[in-house]
This record gives structure tokens, C-alpha cells and sequence, in this order.
């Protein structure tokens, strides 16, 4: 998922590892998209790639707004969003404790 990213030239990519905190996954993964238009085209390759290795269906959500889009593929769950909607949520902050931004803050 992460070399999908990578291609796709997705930003700000951050991987969270869970393993042994939380139940729902190994890891989350997020990232953002420059619009809606990339954040589809991300979401819809990396749906694609998990298809093509067997990994079942994956659950979508948010695809037809493209502002965040879920994708839940089992032990790993990846966030995709457009900045906007990323910094208002930052759901980073829930996982890490902090915000991408800390340094910064005053």
C-alpha cells in the first residue's frame, strides 16, 4: 500500500503501527491528496492492487465526495484526504498524541 502511495505521489504519507494497542488493525495509514480528483485516483489504485493480490475486497467509503476516503483492508486501514479535511480532522493526533505540526506550535 505504501509503494502505492509512493507512485501516486500521494503527500504526507504517515504510517502508524497498532500492533498490540488497538484491535481494528496493524497499522493505519494516512495520507493526502492535492484534490478530490487525486484523492479518488490514490484511493482507486490502491483498491485495485489489493484486488490484484489477493487480499479480498476491501471496504470503500467516501469515494463519491473524494474529501476522505476509507479503506479498510483488514489489518492494515488507510485514510486518504484532502488537506483541508485532513487538518480540520486530524485524526493522526487520535493514534500519536500529537499533531503533524507540533514543532511549530507555540
Amino acid at each position: 500500500m505504501l509503494t502505492s502511495l509512493d507512485d501516486d505521489q500521494a503527500e504526507d504519507v504517515l504510517c502508524i503501527d497498532l500492533t498490540g494497542k488497538s484491535s481494528i488493525a496493524d497499522a493505519i495509514i494516512v495520507a493526502s491528496g492535492r484534490s478530490q480528483r487525486h484523492v479518488a485516483a490514490i484511493a482507486d489504485h490502491i483498491v485495485r492492487k489489493l484486488k490484484d493480490a489477493g487480499v479480498g475486497k476491501a471496504r470503500v467509503e467516501g469515494l463519491p465526495n473524494a474529501d476522505w476516503v476509507l479503506i479498510d483492508a483488514g489489518d492494515i486501514v488507510a485514510h486518504i484526504f484532502r488537506p483541508e479535511v485532513r487538518a480540520f480532522y486530524a485524526i493522526e493526533r487520535i493514534w500519536t498524541g500529537e499533531t503533524r505540526h507540533a514543532a511549530g506550535a507555540a
